[in-house]
């Protein structure tokens, strides 16, 4: 079958289906917010999506052996600059050839910042069949898509006229707005100064945002850091005043970060800017610490479906796991004898399945008055569920010359997992409402929207929390039942933790921090109105405190907890009275010390030497007149 034969077949197989998409950019908070933005569309579907050229051709092979299926590939959209900040990887040019000389059947759009006349003819050259900013509006966005995925061709040219964009099409048809004055030399050099400086200073503020994230930083670094942060801020702002081009129409000022305007999809990133800031996406939400955030707005609300939030807060989580696992906290933690690869597989694996059973939720159509009451079940399930995956239904070891299922062994301790660690998980059901229903998440009071940036955020700890506790669960039967077993320590420890010696030191700090929690850290909370939540930040696992009403459990205390809290409050009571009278009788004895007593051993020694030099001179004036 030659080229054009396959493709006048795959156009007459195109119709009557939705067009598939594949989605290849660098940027991961813009490709998750495109493939978000086009779920709109019932006529286009993205099958796949790749961050690199390597990842990209690898897709395509695969999608290309099952080309007879209705899975085949019609368009890439293909950012031009990809692999421009990595020398050794695939550019985006180069991927663009690659592709259609592999996959000639296959139409590539390219959906790029990237301007410069001479790559766009390249790329054109090369078999690209389309061409639009990142800037260009949605609607015709979609109507450009459409077009190049149905065997079509639409390039909208980086324009010299200020006035006009020019639009090409297959007919060879040219749409331009009358021509007016070209802008002044000293105008469009303005217009470039004001692109570099402000590239210049968003990768600046780009790097500084990632400094500040990390919770190790001490209150000076962090200070100057800051301090940097502002004054980029203003430098960027003095640029955009001195350096403006009002005349200059928005089609050629696009390539200027413009927090007003952001790219199409942009805007839906939601959850990994404070994480992979880029020069061109400033339209973000400040969050305390430096930190940047784009959200939905509530004009985008109807996009923000409740599979939509679940996906956004399910990859930020993932993105989050490929980092480093290591406790930061005072708090020893059960999957802390875990290898870092068995820690981070354990984590992904519970996040698998946490979202296959919100799937299973969703498709049961159960209720919102119902999660509350099917809070234990869901976490029972989804703890045995984890257990008997990351184990192995059918995994055994020796013990003696008994051979022992280690996942029937440790799910018997389901019943003492679920009182001491389970069902002690905060903010289960909230969590459960907001992804399944798009409840509002209650934050110190204030009901925020699904899409917010306190919602995304509080979203995220919550998630990140209820991992981490599983994952703890899953592990400690383990070390109850088979703590010293040799087969088990090879397989999961963490190699400074083989010695038995080392392995009972670590369950016996497990061991007191339950209790102290019990009777300390609990009360200590609930008397507080917070929670503790672990969370996945920095340079590992991290220890927040979140507020929540606890006024019933408090009244429910009783024994050496309510006891506890009486002593905080009697503390409470009598400490700033007794740092006053502390502070009080110190204030007396120095004044004492300086003005009473200072003085009075200042008069006897000043009569003592004075005496000593009245007797120095007598006994020198009568030797003076023995002398004589």
């Amino acid at each position: 079958m030659t080229d054009s034969d396959r493709s006048e077949w795959q156009s007459q197989y195109r119709k009557g289906r939705p067009s598939r998409l594949m989605l290849v950019d660098d940027n991961r908070a813009f490709r998750a917010g495109l493939r978000i933005w086009l779920e709109q569309f019932s006529d286009l579907e993205v099958i796949a999506e790749a961050g690199d050229g390597a990842a990209a051709l690898q897709a395509l092979a695969t999608h290309e052996m099952d080309s007879a299926s209705s899975i085949a590939i019609d368009l890439v959209i293909l950012d031009l600059g990809l692999g421009s900040a990595d020398p050794e990887q695939v550019q985006g040019l180069d991927l663009c050839r690659q592709i259609r000389s592999q996959y000639p059947a296959i139409a590539i759009l390219l959906l790029s910042s990237m301007t410069e006349p001479v790559m766009l003819a390249a790329a054109r050259r090369s078999g690209a069949k389309g061409y639009c900013p990142k800037q260009t509006d949605a609607t015709e966005l979609a109507a450009i898509i459409r077009q190049v995925a149905r065997g079509g061709s639409r390039w909208i040219q980086p324009a010299t006229d200020p006035s006009a964009v020019v639009a090409t099409s297959t007919s060879g048809a040219v749409r331009s707005q009358s021509a007016p004055k070209l802008p002044a030399p000293f105008t469009v050099l303005r217009r470039n100064l004001r692109r570099s400086g402000l590239q210049q200073i968003e990768a600046a503020l780009s790097d500084i945002t990632n400094q500040l994230q990390n919770l190790d930083l001490t209150l000076l670094d962090r200070a100057i850091l800051a301090g940097r942060q502002r004054e980029l801020r203003t430098s960027r702002w003095l640029v955009r005043q001195l350096l403006a081009t009002p005349t200059l129409p928005e089609a050629l000022d696009a390539a200027t970060p413009q927090p007003e305007a952001p790219p199409p999809g942009e805007q839906q990133s939601r959850y990994r800017e404070s994480r992979n800031p880029q020069p061109e996406q400033t339209d973000a939400t400040q969050l305390p610490g430096g930190t940047e955030l784009a959200v939905i707005t509530p004009s985008e609300s109807g996009l923000a479906t409740a599979r939509n939030l679940q996906v956004a807060l399910f990859d930020a989580i993932a993105a989050k796991l490929q980092s480093s696992l290591q406790n930061q906290t005072s708090v020893p933690l059960e999957i802390d004898i875990l290898r870092e690869e068995k820690k981070r597989e354990l984590l992904y694996l519970v996040l698998r399945k946490l979202e296959e059973l919100l799937d299973e939720l969703r498709f049961s159509q159960v209720q919102p008055g119902q999660l509350e009451e099917k809070r234990s079940p869901i976490l029972q399930d989804l703890w045995q569920i984890v257990v008997t995956d990351y184990f192995g239904r059918y995994y055994t070891i020796l013990l003696g010359n008994a051979e022992i299922e280690v996942v029937s062994v440790l799910l018997q301790d389901l019943e003492t997992v679920q009182n001491a660690m389970l069902n002690k998980i905060p903010f289960v059901s909230e969590l459960l409402s907001h992804l399944l229903f798009q409840t509002p998440l209650i934050i110190e009071g204030n009901p925020y929207i699904p899409g917010s940036p306190e919602a995304m955020r509080r979203g995220e700890a919550i998630l990140e929390n209820l991992l981490i506790q599983v994952a703890n669960a899953v592990v400690q039967p383990l070390l109850n039942r088979f703590a010293n077993v040799e087969t088990i320590k090879q397989n999961f420890y963490e190699y400074r933790l083989l010695s038995i010696r080392e392995v009972e030191r670590f369950r016996n700090n497990l061991s007191w921090k339950y209790r102290l929690e019990k009777y300390i850290g609990e009360p200590r909370a609930i008397f507080e109105s917070q929670y503790s939540l672990f969370i996945l930040y920095g340079r590992g696992i991290q220890k927040i405190a979140v507020y929540a009403p606890r006024a019933q459990e408090l009244e429910q205390l009783s024994g050496l907890p309510f006891t506890i809290t009486l002593a905080l409050e009697t503390r409470d009571a009598i400490a700033p009275r007794f740092r006053s009278a502390i502070s009080f009788v110190g204030s007396g004895l120095i004044y004492v010390l300086t003005e009473v007593i200072g003085r009075g051993i200042g008069l006897i020694g000043r009569g003592i030497l004075k005496g000593v030099g009245n007797a120095w001179q007598d006994g020198k004036y009568n030797r003076n007149e023995r002398q004589k």
